[in-house]
Parts: C-alpha cells; structure tokens; sequence
C-alpha cells in the first residue's frame, strides 16, 4: 500500500523555523516527483513547493521563495520541508503529495497524499 506520513508540526512564534517531513512506504519517493502543499482555514489548497524525482530540482512558489526548502532522503524514502523565517499567513495544514513531475506543482495533478500536519504561526 502506498502510504504518505507527515510530521513535525506544531506551533511556532513568527520568524521561527520549522522542519516537515514526509516518510513515503510502498513505493519509492525518487519514482515520483513529490510536493508540499499546504491549505489554510477557508482556503483552497495550495502549492508550496515540488521537488524532482532524483532530488536535484526543486520549484516554489513566490510566497515562500528564500524561506522555505524541499530536499529527500532517498535512502530514508523521505523528504523534507524546512521553513525558516515563518510568518503568520504561513498558518494552515501542510500536506505532502506524490506527483508526475515536480514543474506541475498543482493539487490538482497529484496522485497520493499524507494526511497533512498542522503548523501554526502566532504573530
């Protein structure tokens, strides 16, 4: 069974850091490209950030560009989602998704998902 576990959320003051991750079973994350995707209270999801299959690309949306970074493991069949400089619009539920290529970073395309973690950022 394909299964996606995220963790390390929590809460955390504005301008801390936070690391996510994203330990994958049943397959193997560099057959995939996988994302980080996150929705907010009354949001629709939306993209964080996708990283390539082999682990050498990575894209991000402009909000979090400098701050955030996606790297894996692939001996650990996890990646990672690390957040620096965190601000309270940065709220919501961050999921992790598998997906056909890292430049399609949208909800809409991704096959599997986590269950997703909540990061809280208090001003």
């Amino acid at each position: 069974e394909v299964q996606l576990v995220e963790s390390g959320g929590g809460l955390v003051q504005a301008g801390g850091s936070l690391r996510l991750s994203c330990a994958a079973s049943g397959f193997i994350v560099d057959d995939y490209s996988t994302g980080w995707f996150r929705q907010a209270p009354g949001k629709e999801r939306e993209a964080v950030g996708c990283i390539s299959t082999s682990g050498d690309a990575t894209y991000y949306v402009n909000s979090v560009k400098g701050r955030f970074t996606i790297s894996s493991d692939n001996a650990k069949n996890t990646v990672y989602l690390q957040m620096n400089s965190l601000k309270p619009e940065d709220t919501a539920v961050y999921y992790c998704a598998l997906g056909p290529y890292y430049r399609h970073c949208d909800p809409d395309v991704q096959e599997v998902w986590g269950q997703g973690t909540l990061v809280t950022v208090s001003s």
